[in-house]
């Protein structure tokens, strides 16, 4: 069970991990303390069987304002920042074997950026603003470089990175940032279409999938056609597999799906 005081609050249903980030005192900025409650929420939905997909939502009216900058400037004694543990959080969500989808209702900034890129799926509200604001302090957006450069078109990258300016929802899925944008009052509906279709993935291909979207582009055609000719015939034979294609035929749902 969340205890009352946490900065992340867990609910799962219906094969779904809702992670809600809940520190709306400071904007849910990226502390350390809910960082590493992030953290413990994503490694606990992955270790769930009955798991299959992570949203990630946020309470408060913006999504993620960066690094926690009161903290930030309280460690520079130690000579050490907390943002170095956000590559952490990046990292996990990126890599995560379930499927990702951010529901982002309000405002994000710089390291919220980079969740936001971090996830498989993202959607936000058109009325939603977004902005990479490091250059106006004196920094550089480096880290979530790793999973925001992969997502944006390179001319709205330079843009967006050089002048540090506030763009909307719209803007944001134009440019790649997020999946789609849609008026506020739809945003939960939007969420929802996304992961009931998530959820009649079956987990093993689900993951295998990701690692697909994660492979690097190849100078070796023929060796990489053959490579995932390889990887689609183990698929085929595999459990999921055979009880996907079963199911298919008898034109009833496949076993994984919740509920089914």
């Amino acid at each position: 069970m969340t205890s009352p005081d946490a900065l992340v609050r867990t609910v799962t249903a219906g094969g779904v991990t809702t992670l809600t980030l809940d520190s709306p005192h400071n904007r849910n900025a990226l502390s350390t303390p809910l960082m590493t409650q992030l953290l413990d929420g994503l490694a606990t939905a992955v270790a769930d069987d009955t798991v299959r997909a992570v949203v990630l939502d946020h309470s408060g009216p913006v999504f993620c304002s960066g690094a926690d900058l009161k903290e930030t400037a309280a460690a520079y004694a130690s000579g050490t920042v907390p943002a170095g543990m956000l590559g952490d959080v990046l990292a996990a969500v990126w890599e995560c074997p379930k499927p990702v989808v951010a529901r982002v209702a309000g405002p994000a900034r710089a390291g919220g950026l980079g969740l936001i890129a971090a996830a498989d799926l993202a959607v936000c509200a058109q009325e939603a603003t977004f902005a990479f604001t490091e250059v106006r302090i004196g920094v550089i957006p480096a880290v979530i470089s790793a999973t925001v450069l992969p997502r944006l078109r390179p001319r709205a990258a330079a843009e967006l990175y050089l002048t540090g300016d506030t763009f909307d929802g719209q803007r944001a899925a134009d440019v790649g940032l997020v999946t789609a944008a849609v008026p506020l009052a739809e945003l939960d509906a939007a969420v929802a279409r996304y992961c009931d279709s998530l959820v009649r993935g079956a987990p093993g291909a689900l993951a295998g999938a990701k690692q697909l979207l994660r492979r690097p582009t190849v100078d070796d055609l023929r060796g990489e056609l053959a490579s995932l000719a390889a990887l689609s015939t183990d698929y085929f034979l595999s459990v999921e597999g055979r009880e996907g294609v079963t199911a298919f035929r008898e034109k009833r749902p496949a076993s994984w799906v919740p509920g089914e």
